[in-house]
């Protein structure tokens, strides 16, 4: 297994950047460079990549293609297809992105987030998007969220098959899809169900953790892995299945020592697990 995160340092150049990965302690890596990098700089980069036994686990999109602003739906239809083709080009396990939203919010909660119009346009979103890049490097992939599609197994189950592309995969974070009180109080369970029936397609991990506050009607907060409630020796016998290149990263952290501290925890418990992370 390989473990990365967020930087939250700046970086101008292929050293700098690993001098910062090899100090947080990282096996594997966000992209470093964005879709409009000179060629040879995105080449620089994948070298040092390739050649300090790092993993490229993904590459980040976060627009909205399904926006009901025509205007904004067109530009991050655009950009989720240079993403998608800057993963391919540098060899990325997945690009990510979160299906998006029917609403002014790029990632909001809105009803026609669930309507069977925004399930259809979802599909076809994924199609041109895949169909337009061809990726033979990569996958494209959509990130569970807590208030839009997919937002179960069993929903991005029905969306590989109705999406039916080989280049459409999945993004793991288990923590968004504990959004209601069932899940949360049933969370070992649910996280295994997640594994189990999305373990095949799964190319990269977000790991999280998570508590509930006894606030009516509920609230349910995410939190740094060790601050909250998951068993994190499960999730990680769990991600430890799917092979030792597997890439998981921490995420949604405020500062570089925060993701430290993330990164020495899931370390501490990989090691009292006898799991391997690179």
């Amino acid at each position: 297994m390989r473990i990365g995160g967020g930087i939250e340092k700046p970086y101008s150049n292929p050293d700098e950047w690993l001098a910062l990965v090899k100090d947080l302690g990282y096996s594997a890596v966000l992209v470093p460079v964005s879709y409009d990098a000179p060629k040879e700089v995105k080449q620089e980069y994948k070298r040092y990549i390739e050649n300090n036994n790092l993993v490229l686990g993904e590459v980040g999109v976060w627009r909205n293609p399904i926006s009901p602003n025509e205007a904004e739906r067109k530009e991050a239809l655009e950009y989720c297809k240079k993403q998608l083709a800057l993963a391919d080009e540098m060899g990325a396990n997945c690009c990510v992105n979160v299906a998006g939203s029917r609403g002014e919010l790029w990632d909001g909660f809105y009803s026609e987030n669930y309507t069977k119009d925004t399930y259809a346009l979802i599909v076809d979103t994924v199609r041109d998007i895949i169909d337009s890049v061809n990726p033979k490097n990569t996958y494209y992939t959509l990130e569970p969220m807590p208030w839009m599609i997919p937002d179960s197994p069993d929903v991005y189950l029905q969306l590989i098959k109705d999406i039916d592309r080989k280049a459409f995969a999945v993004h793991m974070d288990f923590t968004n899809m504990i959004n209601n009180p069932y899940r949360y109080v049933h969370r070992s369970e649910f996280i295994k169900e997640c594994f189990e029936k999305l373990g095949p397609y799964i190319k990269s991990i977000h790991i999280k953790d998570v508590n509930m506050k006894k606030v009516f009607p509920c609230v349910i907060e995410e939190c740094m892995p060790g601050k909250g409630t998951v068993d994190y020796g499960l999730v990680l016998r769990l991600c430890e299945s799917l092979g030792p290149e597997t890439t998981v990263f921490v995420e949604h952290l405020n500062t570089y020592d925060e993701y430290k501290e993330a990164v020495r925890y899931v370390r501490s418990v990989a090691e009292k697990e006898n799991i391997k992370i690179i």
